[in-house]
């Protein structure tokens, strides 16, 4: 992440254990990891990482620099919602010798789902980023803004109030009160973990009490950490950026907190080992490559090409292909067809509703566009 990530992402794990540095990160806003997959989890994975958010009030003092719905008030944000990030200040005047510079914002996978006189805009969304993805003058592509100017209501993978929520589960679910993860996984896995981790002895000595499952997720996010990307430009912070400005938004989730939890701690021992066995698959500077090649594709803003990229990743780094499939429809597949079952319960004709979730439930033919089109749906790139 650029603009010294490790001094604003690395924070000093507590001699007591990674359940005393949890509590603390507990009082801070939650981070975001690139995969997509589920916000709750990743977050409470940060932070049993030990990686720190800014304060709530160190956000409220930094303030909301976004690019306002046209003839929308602005109300004061809640303290309640997450990821309200000033962007950091311009070094130049925006202009060259030829005159003003306008920086487009990233285009983003961007559909509009219509079925009679019911509309849904699908936005796919990356939980990190960069400050050229959201130009401070406009931060999103014109339709997307028309868009959220239009629809009442966000849906969310999970609801503001939930994913403050969710840092106690992800602790009470993933972490022992013993060195339980050597324990969990066959030796040579093991040693090449520690092997991976022998310069930062307080992240050895805190994995040592995770779960395989949450283990994984805290590797993914000690890589993606260094792909230059920062998540303070993730997706869903920049939107309620720009969707609080309006009087009477509603921010909804697409499943609960419990739901979203149980696609991870419902995982066989096998599976667990098999999502760990992958990240470790790679060398941290390959994985930061995939990465960046995310990131790129999502700048494209094509779902399908997306859902390409990531399947031959799959293909790539599986060991098992049975339970890597198995794993895929847990915290995949079945939350896509949640998430759509939800869509439809939410919309309602003449009340458009704006849907963010991560870019990668989006493509494919398990994605979440194709469920709406079997649903017959009307689906278009905006």
């Amino acid at each position: 992440m650029p603009e010294a990530v490790a001094a604003r992402e690395a924070a000093r794990r507590s001699r007591n254990g990674v359940r005393r540095a949890a509590s603390r990160a507990g009082r801070n806003p939650r981070r975001w990891r690139a995969r997509a997959l589920a916000g709750a989890v990743l977050a409470g994975a940060c932070a049993a990482g030990g990686l720190a958010w800014p304060t709530v009030g160190a956000l409220a003092a930094g303030g909301v620099a976004a690019a306002p719905v046209p003839q929308s008030p602005i109300p004061t944000p809640s303290m309640s919602l997450p990821g309200f990030h000033a962007p950091p200040p311009s070094t130049s005047n925006g202009t060259v010798a030829s005159g003003a510079v306008r920086t487009q914002p990233a285009r983003m996978p961007f559909y509009v789902a219509t079925k009679g006189k019911v509309t849904v805009y699908v936005l796919g969304t990356l939980h990190v980023g960069e400050p050229a993805d959201y130009p401070a003058n406009q931060p999103f592509r014109r339709p997307i803004l028309a868009a959220l100017a239009a629809s009442p209501t966000l849906a969310l993978e999970l609801s503001p109030d939930d994913l403050l929520e969710s840092q106690d589960d992800v602790s009470k679910y993933g972490v022992c009160n013993y060195a339980c993860l050597p324990r969990l996984l066959p030796g040579p896995l093991w040693q090449k973990l520690a092997n991976r981790l022998r310069g930062n002895p307080a992240a050895l000595a805190g994995i040592r009490h995770m779960r395989p499952w949450l283990a994984s997720l805290v590797v993914e996010t000690y890589d993606s950490l260094s792909a230059g990307l920062q998540t303070e430009y993730g997706t869903e912070a920049q939107l309620q950026n720009v969707f609080l400005r309006k009087k009477g938004g509603k921010v909804v989730g697409l499943e609960t907190l419990a739901e979203q939890m149980r696609a991870f701690t419902g995982l066989t021992l096998a599976q667990q080992r098999e999502m760990l066995a992958q990240d470790m698959a790679q060398t941290p500077a390959q994985n930061a490559d995939d990465v960046r090649a995310l990131h790129r594709l999502w700048r494209i803003g094509d779902a399908d090409a997306i859902a390409a990229w990531a399947s031959a990743k799959t293909e790539r780094l599986t060991r098992v292909r049975s339970i890597a499939d198995s794993i895929d429809n847990k915290i995949v597949y079945e939350r896509n067809r949640r998430f759509v079952a939800r869509m439809a319960a939410i919309a309602a004709p003449n009340k458009p509703l704006f849907v963010a979730i991560g870019a990668l439930h989006l493509g494919g033919p398990k994605g979440v566009l194709e469920l709406l089109r079997q649903q017959g749906y009307r689906v278009d790139a905006g």
